[in-house]
């Protein structure tokens, strides 16, 4: 059961701080697609996928105290913050958890911000259809965030770029 746990901090160890649970949430799933060792079952909601277990899996290595929360207001905007303790670094020394060349996907990932995520998550979840199809539900299912197709390209480019680092096809990282 903690193995499952072990992953999402490994993942926050890795990239050092993660900026907003929606870009947790999608830094997961397009790992997961990636064949990284995810287990949370995802599915499709307001902001693309979602996954309710990665939520609570995340409040419950907070309240343990493996990772810290830190939260900002803006009006009515709460911006969530995720950076690994020095509880968690102890943590993970009992849980082997290992991305291999994953790891440079997921630093890779952590340089987008939510809304460009948001955008390669939901070209992922519907990436069985055609491409005019694929297209066509992310106009109108993320109308609000007014995609163009130039960024939908942008998003399956970078989709390739993360393949393409996870296959160790790439320049190396420092």
């Amino acid at each position: 059961m903690l193995n499952r746990h072990a992953k999402i901090i490994r993942l926050i160890e890795i990239v050092g701080e993660v900026s907003g649970r929606k870009k947790l949430q999608k830094m997961v799933y397009i790992g997961k697609h990636l064949e990284m060792d995810f287990d949370e079952r995802y599915e499709f909601h307001m902001y693309g996928p979602y996954s309710e277990e990665l939520t609570l899996r995340v409040d419950e290595l907070c309240n343990m105290g493996l990772l810290d929360e830190q939260v900002e207001s803006k009006g009515a905007i709460h911006m969530y913050r995720y950076s690994l303790n020095e509880t968690g670094r102890d943590f993970l020394r009992f849980h082997e958890v290992d991305f291999g060349l994953g790891e440079r996907a997921i630093l890779r990932m952590n340089e987008e911000n939510s809304r460009f995520l948001e955008l390669v998550s939901t070209i992922l979840y519907f990436n069985h259809l055609p491409y005019e199809e694929m297209k066509g539900k992310i106009f109108t299912f993320k109308s609000k965030q007014r995609y163009s197709e130039e960024e939908i390209r942008k998003g399956q480019a970078f989709i390739e770029e993360l393949r393409s680092l996870m296959h160790g096809d790439g320049t190396e990282l420092n």
